[in-house]
């Protein structure tokens, strides 16, 4: 099949868009923290520029790829993703920060295999959902391998610990069985086999079980584990319509934890006001809304499943940030797309636009 030549101009410029709004945010949230840290107040700007301009060429270069390429790299990257997260695991080899293994060292940056893991179980399940075909809606076949496959990334993120990719992964393997025609019966069968799993991942970790109480009452512990929430509320509480303005957020200054990277929307609606939280959002449902009509126009199972899969993984990551940082999901750091400070996160977010562009080419 020939593809067009023309890629899908509004999700182009709504990526464009977030980018702007991320490096201003990025700089406005991390200098004061850069200066105390690093003693250099644009140290951690100039890493997110840098990780920008590696993920903006491979933002042009997945845009090249044909998209009937990528079917391709499916096996190879699912195990790539694989190995990465076993690796993470091996003390020597993985970086901790913060009570959590989730790095690699990679020639003066440090790596987070779990954004690859995103796209290979994405690519992996586009690629299995078309081939098997009208066999999803058998268990043996169309449930079973997807669960065990599956299983396996969720449980080597738990290890981690990284419940908030495991939850978003766990989401989207629900999500591509759904929309490739796995039975009712059989998606509320994983529900059920879910929720003990997430029950116990809350239960039986102290911080977890801390969080999820403080996203019942925040005021009942407000100056210890009810803090980070609450400065969040306060932040846009202060923004008000208009924003206190470009740099003038008081809540970055110490009061609100990670305002560079988990907590940044909170900056956004403290500076830019409800206004710009809006513009945020709205740019966002540009990309999801243009991604699942993209889904609709292709004719290739595969390169259905894989536009579905990407825009359901850019938009939960989206969504989630946002719905934590306004109290109504329990506190979980997952950084904003295209806008919170992560070079890996960065790199990969820009590589599933890029392919998502790709995709657009054939979808026009």
């Amino acid at each position: 099949m020939r593809q067009g030549t023309r890629i899908d101009g509004w999700i182009f410029f709504a990526v464009a868009a977030l980018l702007a709004v991320g490096i201003i945010m990025v700089l406005s949230t991390s200098y004061l923290f850069a200066q105390e840290r690093y003693s250099d107040a644009t140290y951690l700007f100039r890493k997110q520029m840098t990780a920008m301009t590696v993920g903006m060429a491979a933002l042009f270069i997945s845009a090249l790829v044909p998209s009937h390429a990528y079917r391709r790299f499916a096996y190879p990257l699912l195990v790539f993703g694989l190995v990465g997260l076993c690796l993470v695991l091996i003390p020597g080899i993985g970086l901790s920060r913060g009570g959590a293994r989730r790095w690699l060292p990679l020639g003066g940056f440090a790596f987070q295999p779990a954004e690859l893991a995103k796209v290979a179980l994405i690519l992996y399940l586009a690629h299995s959902l078309a081939k098997k075909g009208p066999k999803v809606q058998t268990f043996s076949i169309g449930i079973l391998p997807h669960l065990i496959i599956g299983g396996l990334f969720l449980g080597l993120l738990l290890l981690e610990p990284d419940l908030g990719t495991a939850l978003i992964l766990g989401l989207i393997l629900v999500f591509m069985l759904f929309v490739g025609g796995a039975k009712s019966v059989h998606l509320l069968l994983i529900g059920v086999m879910a929720l003990p799993v997430l029950g116990l991942a809350v239960i039986g970790s102290e911080y977890r079980l801390r969080r999820f109480l403080v996203f019942l009452d925040p005021w009942r512990d407000a100056s210890n584990s009810g803090f980070q929430i609450i400065q969040s509320y306060i932040a846009f509480g202060s923004g008000q319509l208009w924003g206190r303005g470009l740099g003038e957020s008081r809540q970055k200054l110490f009061y609100l934890p990670e305002a560079h990277t988990d907590f940044i929307f909170s900056v956004i609606g403290e500076e830019l006001g409800l206004l710009g939280a809006v513009m945020v959002l709205g740019l966002f449902g540009i990309i999801i809304l243009r991604g699942l009509l993209l889904t609709s126009r292709i004719d290739d199972p595969f390169a259905q499943y894989l536009a579905f899969g990407l825009t359901s993984l850019l938009g939960l990551q989206a969504l989630i940030h946002m719905g934590v940082v306004i109290g109504l999901m329990p506190t979980k750091g997952l950084v904003l797309p295209f806008i919170s400070y992560g070079g890996s996160a960065m790199v990969m977010n820009l590589t599933e636009a890029g392919i998502l562009l790709s995709l657009s080419r054939r979808g026009t």
